[in-house]
């Protein structure tokens, strides 16, 4: 087995013992622990009692955190004409039509955000294999298959953050920096819990919301009591 660093033997000897922590808790530890010589990335982990296997039970959406999430999204954009002119004005970092559909089966993907005109599904649809697994396929459900290009690009920029359940049923996401104010984390992982409690899918059943765990990007995890995450 390999030795654990000083760093992670004291961040686990903190964090033994605490279980369903409040979510005030929970960050305070994840602030405590998150000594890395970078700003860390707060993430959180719900697994939810759903099979995404099923249509009905598929849990996606889309949340704009109050407090965003501190990190720099770059954005792509498939647009052509007054579009494409409003996806740069609006600070889209690549807009582009047939040649960015050529960039991106070529394997360079430099984009955290893909956002698309109507019209130019027919081209982005060819790319399915390629952004649907990454999660970047532009959707309408989750506004990024739009007319309205600078209110999207704005919002991506701003703080949104898109969530999938994946096969586990498990949706995770960054929701802020360990160098945040820790009631501004609190609110974020709120905000985002709140999101996937709305997003319940009409074929879920028994308990959807099973656990709620956050952690830093390199600490370990600690699990918030599910009425503390909801704000019950």
């Amino acid at each position: 087995m390999a030795k654990l660093g000083k760093r992670t033997r004291a961040a686990r000897e903190a964090f033994a013992g605490k279980e369903n922590v409040t979510v005030e808790e929970a960050v305070e530890l994840i602030k405590a622990s998150a000594n890395a010589k970078f700003d860390e990335t707060v993430e959180i982990a719900l697994n939810l009692g759903v099979d995404p296997r099923h249509a009905d039970q598929m849990v996606r959406g889309v949340v704009s955190l109050p407090n965003g999430t501190g990190k720099s999204v770059r954005v792509a954009v498939f647009a052509r004409g007054p579009k494409a002119d409003e996806a740069t004005a609006a600070g889209a970092d690549i807009v582009g039509a047939e040649d960015l559909m050529e960039t991106v089966q070529n394997g360079t993907i430099e984009f955290d955000r893909c956002i698309a005109t109507p019209d130019m599904m027919p081209i982005v649809g060819r790319l399915g294999k390629i952004l649907g697994p990454r999660n970047l396929m532009p959707n309408p459900k989750v506004g990024t298959v739009t007319m309205d290009v600078k209110a999207a690009v704005e919002a991506a920029k701003g703080g949104e953050v898109q969530f999938k359940a994946e096969k586990a049923g498990v949706v995770h996401a960054g929701v802020g920096k360990a160098s945040f104010d820790a009631a501004k984390l609190v609110e974020n992982i709120r905000a985002f819990v709140d999101a996937v409690q709305k997003a319940k899918p009409t074929g879920a059943k028994g308990a959807y919301m099973q656990k709620v765990s956050v952690s830093s990007t390199m600490g370990p995890g600690v699990s918030i009591s599910v009425d503390s995450a909801t704000g019950n």
